[in-house]
């Protein structure tokens, strides 16, 4: 993730949150957890807000998170009660910890030449069998807006990322946004097992 989409969400953290908070994803996180057994342990990457770690705290996931944004962790920090780290995409290690990632709207802002190697940190991130959420702008090619990278991707486009990272393709659906006035903004979204 580029410095200036960093300073754009440090900068803009409390209209963030506020624009955020209430977005009912609720479709897109049942569809994940249905796959999830209840308890398990879920990685919230990029968490923004905090709102879906929350969802899946109260559903009865163990849950960690992280996000870019240092003032974007502590927002989400106070809300959910829990410790969220301040990381990049591109930092993370580590091998089968967890039995899903959700990455909503935050893979988005990795930039394309990143993408591929991102996707393999988050592979190895996933336990045996585990499964990844993303999604995207949909669309091609990168584009800056308002002072943020981002990476639109067509189904094509997923799924090529998503096998070269070793990863198996569950569904791809087409969503339009939930925020108020936003209606035709349209999201590409995946599932896809380890």
């Amino acid at each position: 993730m580029n410095d200036l989409t960093i300073r754009y969400y440090d900068k803009n953290a409390e209209k963030f949150y506020a624009d955020t908070i209430n977005a009912d994803m609720s479709k897109c996180r049942d569809r994940f957890l249905k796959w999830i057994k209840q308890g398990k342990k879920i990685l919230d990457a990029g968490c923004g807000s905090g709102r879906d770690v929350l969802a899946f705290l109260e559903a009865g996931y163990e849950v960690e998170a992280f996000d870019a944004s240092l003032e974007m962790c502590r927002i989400a920090s106070e809300i959910t009660g829990i410790h969220v780290s301040c990381l990049r995409f591109e930092d993370l290690t580590g091998q089968e910890q967890y039995d899903g990632i959700w990455a909503c709207a935050s893979l988005l802002h990795v930039k394309q030449e990143d993408l591929p190697d991102v996707l393999i940190r988050l592979y190895r991130l996933l336990k045996k069998d585990g499964f990844l959420y993303a999604s995207f702008k949909y669309g091609e090619g990168e584009r800056l807006k308002e002072d943020r990278y981002f990476h639109d991707l067509t189904e094509d486009t997923c799924r090529e990322l998503m096998e070269t990272a070793g990863l198996t393709i569950i569904e791809v659906f087409i969503t339009h946004d939930v925020r108020n006035g936003r209606e035709r903004d349209r999201w590409l979204n995946v599932i896809a097992q380890k």
